[in-house]
């Protein structure tokens, strides 16, 4: 199995970057036990970890299986092949330590079961704090290198939805197309895709989420294509919606109020600016077309090693966008019997603004 290369940090490392949470917790140590924040903390990739965080070292606890990879990709901290369990080699470790250590852990990540486990391995000395999103939120500025495998993650998925949009036509199953674009993205390249792509037709396109099915294209109907690639370890995420035939004037005014509600909201991206006043922007534009109603999910997110990272583009979103997030920008329109309209482009937010990523035309496109 040919591996990803591992990106590694310049200047202070990201577990360093983190211990300046332990202050604010208190804690003594912190406890990783989500996989894609151990990847992003020390480069590991495999599928049984975890990451045990000390004020002056960091341990990666896996097993036997991840001898040689573990030597390969990790940074930044020791490597631990634990032959009884990774809980019960953590656990040994911390029965050891003086008085009654406080430790961080994630409690969305952190099952009942590895909690008690832990704390029965450990002699029930553990003082526990929850540490909730301390990774997500140094996760959700990427770093140079990070921008890099962004950018070229939207390149690829721009590209492969423009060669295979080109040959869609009538008569071809949803599953086909999408089985075809997931295709497509390997030979470019990518790992897989970065969800299951999403490709609805008529009546269905109404459906935000809708999976692909054996229903037949249809002619004089719209078609939602939600599609991402992995490609080195970053998601990417863009979505198109076009016209099988000739479109009626009230689809084409339809389409022309989701791309005047895109392209608002993106302008009004930049260092600073709160998350929900963002979402405000692409509600303003279609409630002004009186299309409100039919916008009926949040305006985007964040992404990066995982599709759905920090931060929420949605309603009354505190959180202030920073140079260097990653983004979605997404609004839409479904309406049951005639069907959807989303528009999506994935964006960096730069010192004064936003870059779009994705370079797929926006046209719309009459097949």
């Amino acid at each position: 199995m040919t591996k990803e290369p591992v990106q590694r940090n310049s200047g202070r490392s990201r577990i360093d970057r983190l211990r300046l949470f332990f202050p604010g917790l208190p804690a003594d140590a912190l406890l990783v036990t989500h996989l894609p924040n151990i990847r992003y903390l020390c480069g590991f990739t495999g599928s049984n970890a975890l990451l045990y965080v000390e004020s002056l070292s960091a341990t990666l606890f896996t097993d036997s299986r991840y001898t040689i990879q573990a030597r390969e990709e990790v940074s930044d901290a020791q490597i631990s092949i634990a032959k009884h369990g990774l809980i019960k080699s953590l656990g040994n470790i911390l029965a050891r330590r003086p008085g009654r250590p406080r430790l961080g852990y994630e409690p969305s990540q952190l099952t009942v079961a590895q909690k008690d486990e832990l704390q029965s391995a450990a002699g029930a000395r553990i003082r526990w704090v929850a540490a909730p999103l301390g990774v997500e939120k140094l996760r959700a500025v990427k770093d140079a290198s990070e921008q890099v495998l962004m950018r070229d993650a939207a390149a690829l998925i721009s590209k492969v939805w423009t060669e295979v949009v080109a040959g869609i036509k009538p008569g071809t199953a949803e599953l086909a197309v999408a089985a075809e674009m997931e295709y497509a993205m390997k030979l470019q390249g990518a790992s897989g895709p970065s969800f299951d792509s999403i490709v609805a037709s008529g009546p269905r396109s109404a459906l935000p989420h809708a999976r692909p099915t054996s229903k037949l294209l249809k002619k004089n109907e719209l078609l939602v294509l939600d599609q991402g690639a992995i490609l080195r370890g970053y998601c990417s995420d863009m979505t198109r919606t076009v016209f099988l035939g000739h479109a009626s004037a009230r689809v084409r005014g339809l389409y022309q109020a989701v791309l005047e509600a895109k392209d608002t909201a993106t302008a009004a991206i930049r260092p600073g600016i709160k998350a929900g006043e963002v979402d405000a922007a692409a509600r303003k534009v279609l409630q002004r077309h009186k299309l409100g109603q039919y916008f009926t999910h949040s305006t985007g997110h964040g992404l990066g090693i995982e599709i759905h990272e920090l931060p929420r583009l949605g309603k009354n979103e505190d959180i202030m966008l920073q140079e260097g997030m990653a983004l979605t920008v997404e609004p839409g329109v479904y309406i049951q019997g005639l069907g959807g309209i989303r528009i999506e482009d994935e964006v960096l937010v730069t010192a004064k603004a936003a870059e779009v990523l994705t370079s797929a035309t926006r046209k719309f496109l009459e097949l």
